[in-house]
């Protein structure tokens, strides 16, 4: 099983999620079906068959979310050494293709946001680029075919 690298933030705020889930939300859908059940015969009723498949949908994702937790490797960003990309780098890089330049942050799982430049740091992308020095040249290979970013700067948010 391959651990999956997540700040201690990450972690907690998906742990509050699990929590909320397990104690608030489906206590209320547990009741909800526990009323549609008493509306008679189950067969045909409409409400207690969605109620069910509702507790089925929010049961996965609870175990989905235990499964992140179970995977995490808490990661201290101020450990890391600041002269390669590594976890929490916020990376400068020059597309070589299309010579256009964008930032890209590795980040752990819980944090992602591709449409801000927060990308996964086990994904295609954060996986080329780790390890990577600035002035290298990272080619990644991805579905439609290989990225050629070159390494311009390499910064870490001190928070």
């Amino acid at each position: 099983m391959e651990r999956v690298p997540m700040t201690q933030e990450a972690y907690a705020r998906i742990r509050a999620e699990v929590d909320e889930l397990e104690n608030v939300t489906m206590p209320q859908i547990a009741s909800d079906v526990a009323l549609a059940r008493d509306e008679g015969d189950l067969k045909e009723n409409a409400e207690y068959h969605a109620q069910r498949e509702k507790q089925g949908m929010m049961q996965a994702k609870i175990n989905q979310l235990r499964g992140k937790l179970s995977m995490a490797q808490i990661v201290d960003p101020s450990k890391i050494p600041r002269d390669r990309v590594a976890f929490g780098a916020s990376v400068k890089v020059l597309d070589v293709d299309i010579d256009d330049e964008e930032v890209i942050t590795l980040v752990g799982d819980g944090d992602e946001d591709y449409d801000n430049g927060k990308y996964l740091i086990t994904s295609p992308i954060g996986k080329g680029l780790l390890g990577k020095k600035v002035g290298e040249t990272a080619e990644i290979a991805i579905p439609k075919g290989k990225l050629v970013f070159k390494i311009l700067d390499i910064t870490y948010d001190e928070a």
